[in-house]
């Protein structure tokens, strides 16, 4: 077999050079050294922050025949440029779960005890004679609306907590995670939201599920129920979500995500009643996700090779 010509961002050369044997790379530190090797790549792994940036790179590569990613999801990909190509696409699916998963957890426990209120105590040096938050989240019911890698994370870590946990996939089905968790269909957790203390979304952002939970969601919640969301801010009616913040309709927020990123100063998300925002870090908030995807990367080339099925195949039609 001729060597496969790559491209690969310098980030993560000191973990995968080792492993590249008589692979042709050329390691690019600029959008401009992407664009100028992306025309010649057989395999490409040209993640970039600038998502416009990448996908310009990508529509450059017209001889990829394997693009990696580090990203979940993969909707600012050229995908139908890369299905018409043939290109297998391998994406980020599961390597951030577990850190996420804790972001989630966190956000419940802030909310739960309220620890906003608490530092605000603190920088105004009182000494309360109750405590500003007493929820629990043991026995505590909790919907997770996707159930990949992300949502059976939250799911396990969840368990600890005693809690009652449904989940939602494209169809029912036994629980892949082997938790116990319930897990009903797409069709069926709308009718059953008053049933829950957190709404937790962790699905991927495809057509299906633009504005998944707007006016209608929030005003089937429970009034004390939080609306946790770590997939993509296009999932949530934004407005929407602001006006039930701000009217009690729902308990509050904990956001990982937004529409748009970064959020705009003066955007009334900023300032709506009980809403925590963590500016999209939980993915990164670790310090093991370049090893995880470099070593994935790895494994992958030798099957790309020796034309084994590989990891983390995207499927570009769902778009996940």
């Amino acid at each position: 077999m001729s060597k496969p010509i790559a491209a690969m961002a310098s980030l993560v050369r000191p973990l995968v050079e080792p492993h590249c044997g008589d692979l042709d790379v050329t390691w690019f530190t600029s959008t401009e050294e992407a664009m100028e090797i992306a025309p010649h790549a057989e395999i490409g792994w040209f993640d970039m922050y600038d998502k416009e940036k990448m996908a310009q790179v990508l529509g450059a590569a017209t001889n990829l025949k394997w693009l990696n990613s580090i990203y979940a999801g993969v909707e600012h990909f050229p995908l139908d440029q890369l299905k018409q190509q043939g290109t297998v696409v391998t994406n980020g699916a599961g390597l951030n779960s577990s850190p996420i998963a804790e972001f989630v957890v966190m956000g419940m426990l802030s909310a739960a005890k309220r620890t906003d209120k608490l530092l605000e105590l603190q920088d105004q040096q009182e000494w309360p004679e109750q405590a500003p938050g007493t929820a629990e989240l043991t026995d505590g019911k909790a919907l997770i609306i996707g159930y990949g890698g992300i949502g059976q994370q939250v799911a396990k870590k969840l368990s600890g907590f005693e809690m009652d946990v449904t989940a939602v996939r494209r169809t029912a089905s036994d629980d892949p995670a082997g938790l116990g968790t319930e897990v009903i269909g797409t069709g069926d957790w709308q009718a059953r939201l008053g049933e829950f203390d957190w709404v937790i979304v962790s699905a991927p952002a495809t057509t299906e599920t633009q504005k998944l939970l707007g006016a209608d969601e929030f005003a089937a919640m429970k009034p004390s129920a939080w609306l946790i969301n770590v997939a993509r801010g296009s999932l949530v009616d934004q407005p929407a979500l602001v006006e039930a913040l701000n009217d009690k309709v729902i308990g509050g927020a904990m956001l990982d995500v937004t529409d748009p990123e970064p959020l705009p100063k003066g955007d009334p998300l900023w300032t709506a009643d009980n809403c925590f925002i963590t500016m999209h870090v939980s993915g990164v908030a670790q310090t093991r996700m370049f090893q995880r995807a470099a070593a994935r990367f790895v494994e992958n080339l030798v099957r790309y090779r020796e034309g084994d099925d590989m990891i983390a195949v995207a499927d570009l039609d769902r778009g996940y």
